[in-house]
């Protein structure tokens, strides 16, 4: 199979969606109508189509390499973003760390990318997957269900599952920055909230031991 750069190279296309440069302008396709002219538009060309989805948090080593491993299964590749409330909803009141904006961005930087697109809470049922029609779906083994893989089928030539690419995670990560700010806030608020609480009780005890002021009236 034709890498994607050799069979742009031999189209003659220097810039735009099927050129080199990480365009954010052109790489993001901001709704389904564009998206299928875009997959009608390069399969005529004779590039296989490849689609991927996923949150896309604090972009690290394991997405990186799972994006160039899929990439290897086509020539084009489309990757679905969840986007902020869709996050939200599936990992939590604190995640995204970071925005939607800057994670769309943050892909086409990569070389593996050809395009991302934007998935909301209000998206119909792997309307991607349905709008695409990926020759190749790319997934991680978590992804989907055995009946949700056989489902696929009638949208994707193929559904090819990857193992993890690091032993490493948004989530793990997360994890060991909160235990490390834990760390800290013990070894730094801890002794002196003790002290605060120390220098109160020490006040109450020397306001109590005090004798009441007399009276001068009887």
């Amino acid at each position: 199979m034709k890498k994607k750069s050799e069979a742009i190279n031999n189209l003659g296309v220097k810039k735009g969606i099927l050129g080199l440069e990480p365009s954010f302008e052109h790489r993001y396709v901001t709704n389904f109508k564009k998206i299928a002219d875009l997959v009608k538009h390069c399969r005529g060309l004779g590039l296989k189509m490849v689609l991927t989805q996923g949150s896309w948090d604090m972009v690290h080593i394991g997405h990186a390499r799972y994006l160039e491993e899929a990439k290897r299964h086509g020539d084009f590749m489309i990757v679905g973003v969840d986007s902020d409330d869709k996050v939200k909803a599936r990992k939590g009141p604190d995640r995204p760390v970071v925005p939607q904006s800057e994670r769309l961005e943050m892909l086409c930087h990569l070389r593996s990318v050809d395009a991302v697109f934007l998935k909301n809470t209000k998206d119909q049922h792997w309307a991607l997957i349905r709008a695409v029609r990926p020759d190749v779906l790319i997934a991680v083994s978590d992804t989907y269900s055995s009946k949700e893989l056989k489902d696929l089928k009638k949208y994707c030539g193929e559904v090819k599952v990857l193992a993890y690419q690091a032993e490493t995670s948004t989530s793990a990560k997360l994890r060991r920055l909160q235990i490390g700010m834990a760390g800290n806030f013990e070894r730094i608020l801890v002794p002196r909230i003790m002290e605060a609480v120390e220098g109160t009780i020490e006040e109450i005890k020397d306001k109590s031991g005090q004798k009441p002021k007399k009276d001068g009236k009887k």
